[in-house]
């Protein structure tokens, strides 16, 4: 079966370690193109991530710079087909693996909609107001105040909703998370779990999956082992515990896979890299038809990306 992955951070991986190389496997990489081949990987989301270290002067540079490193590593060198549209997904060969470019947290973009729309204009399809700290655009999860939108931040989900980009509500407030459903159709959580199973800040309330399966939105199951359990290990056992509550809410059509692969220092135990999505199909074919594990690792991610 064929996976759609909607978030890694090699983007920041490769603009940290400049030797790092995505094709020939050099550097500190969970992703890399034979990795994604071995694990049936058909379109991987690579996120713009910029370090918290880089001063705020330089961000929106540093996010071109990822940009360029996407089209030069990824698309160019590695020869993964540019996903832009739905039916650039469609149109993928068997074995062929398609690219996504998305922005996690709208630091980069300052105040600015002409910074968001160059980003756009190079390939952003996915676009997360926050981390997990406030900018102009809205409160984080982890900013005390919980604020949401911005006046700034509605024009962004605006102009995102206008040209049928997803807005990304993982990191988000709750409150903004909230703002954003009010304003767009277009919602997703490319990596965020069920705070039902694991109570964590970063995670969903069923409320909030209930929402977002409302609005035809798809979460994204992340594989940050704090986030799956409180124990010292986390296993694939902990991922299909947050798949079956989300199932129990009546969200078989609204899950997919986010794994955070280059954005986390551990994983979960048989989940190292996307390699390792052999074993996850396995494990969830013992309990669920072919055609929601389908689902699950691509068909329902890919059902929702239609961005023009």
């Amino acid at each position: 079966m064929r996976v759609f992955d909607a978030h890694c951070d090699l983007l920041m991986k490769l603009f940290e370690d400049k030797q790092a190389d995505f094709v020939q496997e050099i550097g500190d990489l969970c992703v890399t193109y034979p990795r994604l081949a071995a694990g049936s990987v058909a379109v991987q989301i690579f996120a713009i991530y910029i370090p918290e270290k880089v001063h705020p002067d330089m961000r929106f540079e540093a996010a071109l710079a990822q940009a360029n490193l996407f089209h030069e590593q990824v698309i160019r060198k590695a020869g993964l087909r540019h996903i832009q549209t739905y039916e650039d997904i469609a149109a993928l060969q068997p074995g062929e693996i398609g690219a996504i470019l998305a922005l996690e947290g709208c630091d980069a973009i300052g105040n600015d909609l002409l910074k968001l729309q160059t980003l756009i204009r190079l390939g952003v399809r996915s676009v997360g107001l926050t981390w997990n700290f406030a900018n102009l655009v809205a409160d984080g999860v982890l900013e005390p105040r919980g604020a949401g939108l911005s006046l700034f931040g509605r024009e962004v989900v605006q102009l995102l909703a206008d040209a049928q980009i997803w807005c990304d509500v993982s990191h988000l407030s709750e409150k903004g998370f909230w703002d954003v459903l009010e304003r767009t159709d277009y919602v997703v959580a490319t990596h965020s779990n069920a705070m039902t199973i694991m109570p964590h800040v970063r995670n969903l309330t069923d409320d909030q999956f209930c929402a977002l399966v409302k609005a035809n939105g798809v979460v994204g199951v992340n594989f940050v082992p704090y986030f799956l359990t409180n124990n010292v290990e986390a296993s694939i056992d902990d991922v299909l515990r947050h798949i079956d509550h989300f199932c129990s809410l009546g969200g078989q059509k609204h899950i997919g896979i986010g794994a955070d692969f280059d954005g986390i220092s551990v994983t979960p135990r048989g989940l190292t890299g996307p390699q390792d999505y052999v074993a996850l199909q396995q494990a969830l074919l013992k309990y669920y038809k072919p055609s929601d594990v389908d689902d699950f690792l691509f068909g329902n991610f890919a059902r929702v990306f239609r961005p023009v």
